[in-house]
């Protein structure tokens, strides 16, 4: 009997050494912190030998042969303005192209105003000034613009121009007073090809560049 009890004791002081160890080392597991799968972790500091970003250099079509004098002009607009990006450029210069033709078609001075100078103002302001005295109206739309390249680039002092090509489809038509189609059509997108040329004084600190000339591609 005393045998038997013995036995027993063993069995069960055997027992409960696994079940602590089972239940210490799921605690153990319970206690680690988990990371929740979108917490943000903490950035490792830098140390100041750590290699800052070198910005990309600036590379233009290498089959237009103007390609070597353009990188030039563009290097140096991008040496007096460090905050000028090439790319970022083009798509702006795309927008404003956009923005110019539709205000002109619909005759809206005061926008051609805040990106034309002077002179380009003046062309289009005649240019729809003539347009409403013979009562005719446009009704031209911007289907897509193809392409925009640097056609050429440079720094004078501290004014920087560029001059972009367009390649764009446009359809074009012409209203009488009346509202008759005098020319053109809206079925038939017709290629255009124009250079703008667009400047900036680098030291302003308005970011805008502005439309200084145009021009047949």
């Amino acid at each position: 009997m005393i045998t038997e009890i013995v036995i027993l004791a063993m069995i069960a002081a055997f027992l409960g050494l696994r079940l602590y160890s089972v239940l210490g080392r799921r605690s153990e597991h319970e206690e680690e912190i988990v990371p929740r799968r979108f917490e943000r972790s903490e950035t490792p500091p830098q140390s100041d030998n750590a290699p800052q970003a070198v910005r990309q250099p600036v590379v233009l079509r290498s089959g237009d042969e103007r390609a070597p004098a353009n990188e030039t002009g563009i290097r140096a607009i991008a040496a007096a303005d460090q905050g000028f990006d090439l790319l970022g450029f083009l798509e702006g210069a795309k927008g404003a192209y956009a923005m110019v033709l539709e205000a002109f078609w619909k005759g809206d001075r005061e926008t051609l105003r805040e990106l034309a100078d002077d002179d380009v103002y003046r062309s289009f302001a005649g240019a729809i000034d003539a347009r409403d005295k013979a009562g005719e109206t446009l009704e031209n739309r911007l289907i897509r613009i193809e392409d925009a390249t640097v056609r050429s680039a440079e720094l004078d002092g501290r004014t920087a121009r560029i001059a972009v090509l367009f390649v764009a489809d446009i359809a074009a038509v012409t209203r009488d007073a009346e509202g008759n189609v005098i020319a053109g059509s809206l079925d038939d997108a017709i290629e255009s090809r124009d250079v703008w040329t667009f400047t900036r004084n680098v030291g302003s600190s308005d970011p805008n560049w502005i439309l200084d000339e145009t021009d047949e591609g």
